[in-house]
Parts: C-alpha cells; structure tokens; sequence
C-alpha cells in the first residue's frame, strides 16, 4: 500500500479496512491464502483451539520443540505488549521490517478482498514462518474454529484445550454449539486431541462426521513444570499427546520432552512479581471458566487479597466476580482504553453493598492505591489481556 512504511501506520490502516473488527467467515482470507499458497504452506502445522489454556498449551508445545533439533514457530493471540509476539520463531519475535514485508506481499495480492485485522496477522504469520524455512508451526485458533482465519490452512494436527462458555454471540450459548464450532478445526484422517475432562458430545459427534482421529488425554502430566496451577498439568499432558502424535515426523526423546516441559514459560498466566513486599499476580483470566482456575489457586494460599480488575462488556461479568469473589477483600476496578470496554457504572453495579469495590481514574492511579494499601500484601490483576497489558507495561 503506497505510504505505509512503518508496522504502526500499516496496523492503523489495517483497523480501518474492514467494516468489522470480528467478521467469522474463510471466504475473504481464502481467496487471498490460494494466491499466497497454492500447493499449501511448506512447514508442518499444529492449530490449537479451545475457549483456555491455547496460549499455555502452545507455549508448552513450543517449549518441548525448542529443545530439538527442529525450528518451531508460533502465532498467537492477542499481544500484551507488542504486536510482534504474535509471531515468535525460536523464541525470537519477528521483527518490524519482517512483518511489514509480509504485509506488502499480502496487499500485492490482495485486490479487492477487504481483510479484516487479524486476517492479515494470520496470513503475515505464515508468509514469515515460510520464509524462515520452520519445520513446525503452532497456530492459535483466535475465536471459535470452524470459521476462525487460521482454519484456512489443512492443519497437520488439530489441538482442543477444553470447551467453556464464552464469546456466546459468535459460538452460541452451550458446550454443545460452542464444541461442534471449535471442533471445525478436524480434517479427515488426521489426529485431533483434545484436554477437556468431559468433552460435550458435539466434539465426537464431528469427528465421526468428517473422520477425524479424535483422543481425548488420559491423566494429567505429573512432572515438574513452571507454569502454575492444576490446569497446566493438563495443557501439559495435551502438549505431551500432540508432540508423541507427530513422532514419526519429528522424533523427540523423552529428555527433551520433560526438559521442554519443565522449562515453558508465559507471560500473563498466574505470572508474579514482588513489589514493595507485596505479591503482584498478573492473570489473563477473561471469562467464568478461567476466572475460577484463578480463585482455585489464589485458594491455595489463603490471605487478603486486593483485585485490580476489568472486563469487556461482552463478558459474564457477574459471574466472573461470583467465581473470586470469596477470595478477594477489596476490588479496585479500572478504565479501558478500548471501545469494548465495559461501562464503569455497570461495573460498579456487579458489586453487592457486602463487596468492597472502588472505581479508579486509571490504571496507573489503581496501582499506586493498591500498593499504599496495608491490609492487603496480595494484589492479583485479572479480567482481560488488556488489563494485565495496561499494568506491565506501568510495572515491567
């Protein structure tokens, strides 16, 4: 696009291409992939769905290819505090000029199909991961799956973390719906395994239906991990599944394996940090599911607790309070800066008069107000990537 020379400018013209931030729907990045891709991507590809636990799982994945062998990629989503961890290959975030290139290529084919903003990340990702020649690349599934930008690609192996409520305008409003749209990542004959305890009928049901190789994970993984909580012990087993799937391709010993899983790290998911002698949690817990994985660990360790905390207004927003709310002695809650932010006075009226919550300027403000705060030396910031974003970037 003639003028665009930096990553900022193409994303601000990116936002204004399309009518709809969200638009589900393969037709327009299809049209586009074909030109890009013809005879398909030339590395193997993993795409993860589920409505928790993708980042996680990826990382983990990632994590026990990075001590291989074997060049690993990964394309996730959203960012904290750069666009360019979207794209990560060998543990190295793509640069500016590397992204900006992927986006010529794709404006030079694109004509007149009107990509929406994270189709366009999707197609960067795997024009950059094509030329850095990766052996292996993850792909996050960013809402649903069957109809998800990333479902553009035939997919080596289909990943599903689990199946909760969450974004029910696009998914539909059950485990069933929201199961049969992320189980759209399936294809014929090719292995689909998924993490979830008790995975809703419509999973199997599409298995069957287009004979994809479904399995289910047997046992949490019981070794050494850095990642936090009982959950990840789980995404554990999963990513230990997906890389014993892909074996004759990519042969990983067991060292490697535990080495990779012992060593995953993400940011966002119960990371901590001391400041001023307080435990500062950062959780990008966003929906009721999430939220209680969180208050079951917080649980662990029962102490009073300050939450600095917001949500977008499509959320369940009173039952992500519900689910902590036993474990939290004074809420701090704080504006977004994006236009699905929820209202402050709805916020404010999730809270009952038996619930502390206080309304703040800022983040900045609300940071400051917990950590003068003497009767809480914990502070857990949760609700949305936006909320843990808009914290590390006052606290990194």
């Amino acid at each position: 696009m003639g003028g665009l020379k930096t990553l900022e400018q193409w994303l601000a013209w990116q936002e204004s291409l399309h009518s709809q931030e969200i638009d589900l729907g393969l037709e327009r990045i299809q049209s586009v992939y074909s030109r890009l891709f013809p005879e398909g991507v030339p590395f193997t590809t993993i795409t993860v769905a589920g409505t928790n636990g993708k980042g996680s799982t990826i990382a983990l994945i990632e994590s026990i290819y990075q001590q291989s062998i074997f060049t690993v990629a990964k394309f996730t989503s959203p960012h904290i505090l750069s666009y360019n961890e979207r794209f990560i290959m060998n543990g190295i975030q793509a640069t500016d000029d590397q992204i900006c290139t992927a986006f010529e290529a794709i404006e030079q084919v694109r004509n007149n199909t009107s990509l929406t903003y994270f189709e366009f990340s999707t197609l960067a990702a795997l024009l950059i991961f094509a030329e850095q020649k990766i052996d292996v690349a993850i792909l996050e599934v960013g809402l649903g799956g069957r109809l998800d930008s990333t479902n553009v690609v035939d997919t080596d192996m289909a990943v599903i973390t689990n199946i909760a409520i969450d974004h029910v305008d696009y998914l539909g409003a059950t485990r069933e719906l929201i199961g049969h749209e992320k189980s759209g990542i399936m294809r014929a004959n090719i292995p689909c395994i998924c993490g979830d305890t008790n995975p809703p009928e419509s999973l199997a049901k599409h298995a069957n239906t287009v004979g994809a190789l479904l399995e289910f994970v047997q046992q949490p993984y019981a070794g050494e991990l850095l990642l936090t909580g009982d959950h990840q012990r789980q995404n554990a087993a999963l990513a230990a599944l997906c890389v014993h799937k892909l074996q004759a391709k990519f042969s990983i010993d067991n060292q490697a394996l535990s080495q990779g899983l012992k060593s995953a790290q993400i940011e966002g998911r119960f990371q901590t940090q001391t400041i001023n002698n307080k435990l500062v949690i950062f959780d990008v817990a966003h929906n009721e599911a999430a939220v209680q994985a969180l208050a079951r660990e917080l649980a662990k360790d029962q102490q009073p607790t300050l939450a600095i905390f917001a949500a977008l207004k499509d959320k369940n927003i009173a039952h992500m309070i519900n689910a902590i709310s036993p474990q939290i002695e004074q809420w701090l809650l704080v504006p977004l800066e994006v236009h699905r932010a929820t209202d402050m006075n709805f916020l404010l009226n999730q809270f009952s008069l038996k619930e502390t919550a206080r309304a703040c300027s800022s983040m900045s403000a609300a940071i400051e107000r917990a950590l003068q705060q003497h009767s809480c030396q914990r502070i857990v910031i949760f609700g949305s990537f936006h909320v843990v974003s808009a914290a590390l970037k006052i606290l990194k």
